[in-house]
């Protein structure tokens, strides 16, 4: 990771290409493998932006200089459309890159979920036209992100999405297909991942990102991705046959249509797959079928339910009799005394509340517990066997890059900002 966190003071011109002259450095704002985030403030004008700070000597097992130059190329391409984020500068010294961006200032929509649990289909579809919206400005320049997610979606101070994040886009040509298996586990489609396991595998195009647009939908609806399992080959098995469910009772109060407009997102075959025009002209956007209930989240029904629970049991206040037999009476009473009530309440409660659950009592909350499952570094070594283990990441929803090698090399750790 770079070295440049001002602990011994400000670096000159000449080390930052001249970055220092126009702006000054503030503080950290996230952070990644070979690169810092930091708040920046034009000298001139007192704006704040953000500013990513790249080391050109990082030893992160890629080739920093290229893969940030096509960053760079492919940022600019897309600048003006309003929910992509914008590139302000560009500087580079022997031992550094700064890119300069817009400041996101309410940070990531992933910690906007974390702090929300689930969002209504009000605001969804509000932040889901916008995706779609850039989605397509991407893919109209034939410009894939393959990196969609919610770290990777920002929120300006209006609640306006910015999507970031270009370190594994690509321009394809005319009839290119890839092949290169990049991105984050949970939101891979299955034509990506067939590309690691099968040698004559047809590759991939634009349609990945429309799979992880579905992956998001449904992630800010209920709280949960739709592949989530703890043991990760069997996530990555649901995901090639693109098994997921639409479970009680959190989705009892979501509309037909927007489950309609997820199914046709997962869609196996790439080809079935809707574009992101096509997902705008979709009737969930015309507002042909409203939520039951728009601003009624599932953990706020389950709530009441238990509330109203206990309180019918405290105002009955009758003494428990193990050899009772369950009557309707009893049930109102006593709901937890009843063993296959106490499971249906537990399930209920760890499905919408499990990702809350902290893992010591110690700890902070880990923000990456909406995304449990843990990935970990592994080699594949080209012969067909399954890859094995080299050590824990501590994170599901890493970025990371397989290498010609066969190396997984991990993008980022840890993401607080805008840019990084």
């Amino acid at each position: 990771m770079t070295e440049f966190d001002l602990e011994d003071g400000p670096l000159g011109s000449e080390a930052t290409g001249g970055f220092s002259d126009k702006y000054e450095v503030k503080e950290k704002l996230g952070a990644g493998i070979s690169s810092v985030v930091r708040k920046c403030i034009h000298k001139i004008t007192g704006k704040p932006y953000a500013v990513k700070i790249i080391d050109k000597l990082s030893d992160a097992g890629v080739d920093i200089e290229a893969t940030t130059r096509d960053e760079v190329s492919i940022l600019l391409a897309l600048q003006g459309h309003e929910n992509i984020i914008g590139l302000v500068d560009v500087f580079e010294s022997p031992v550094f890159f700064f890119l300069v961006f817009e400041l996101a200032v309410k940070g990531e929509l992933f910690d906007h979920l974390t702090d929300q649990v689930t969002l209504s289909e009000k605001k969804t579809r509000r932040i889901m036209h916008e995706v779609f919206g850039a989605v397509k400005f991407m893919h109209d320049q034939d410009i894939v992100h393959r990196d969609l997610k919610p770290e990777n979606i920002l929120l300006d101070e209006d609640y306006r999405i910015k999507i970031s994040d270009f370190g594994f886009a690509v321009k394809l040509k005319e009839g290119e297909k890839l092949r290169e298996l990049c991105g984050t586990p949970g939101y891979l489609s299955p034509e990506a991942l067939q590309c690691s396991m099968f040698g004559d595998a047809p590759g991939y195009s634009k349609e990945v990102d429309m799979w992880a647009c579905g992956v998001i939908m449904y992630t800010l609806l209920v709280g949960c991705p739709p592949f989530w399992h703890r043991r990760q080959v069997t996530m990555l098995r649901s995901i090639m046959e693109g098994r997921y469910h639409f479970h009680s009772p959190e989705w009892d109060d979501i509309s037909e249509s927007a489950k309609n407009l997820i199914s046709k997102l997962l869609v196996v075959h790439p080809k079935g797959r809707l574009t992101a025009e096509q997902a705008l002209e979709h009737a969930w956007f015309q507002g042909a079928q409203q939520a039951k209930n728009d601003g009624f989240s599932a953990r706020w029904k389950f709530k009441g339910t238990v509330i109203a629970l206990i309180a019918v049991r405290e105002f009955y206040k009758f003494a428990k009799n193990k050899l009772q037999p369950v009557t309707f009476d009893t049930i109102l009473r006593e709901p937890y005394g009843v063993k296959p009530l106490r499971k249906m309440i537990d399930g209920c409660a760890f499905r919408i509340y499990g990702h809350w659950v902290k893992r010591n009592k110690d700890e902070n909350q880990n923000r990456a517990a909406l995304f449990e499952n843990k990935p970990h570094k592994e080699r594949y070594n080209g012969n067909g066997d399954m890859p094995r283990k080299i050590s824990n990441l501590d994170t599901y929803n890493a970025s990371f890059r397989m290498s010609s090698m066969g190396l997984i090399q991990y993008k980022s750790v840890r993401k607080l900002n805008p840019s990084n």
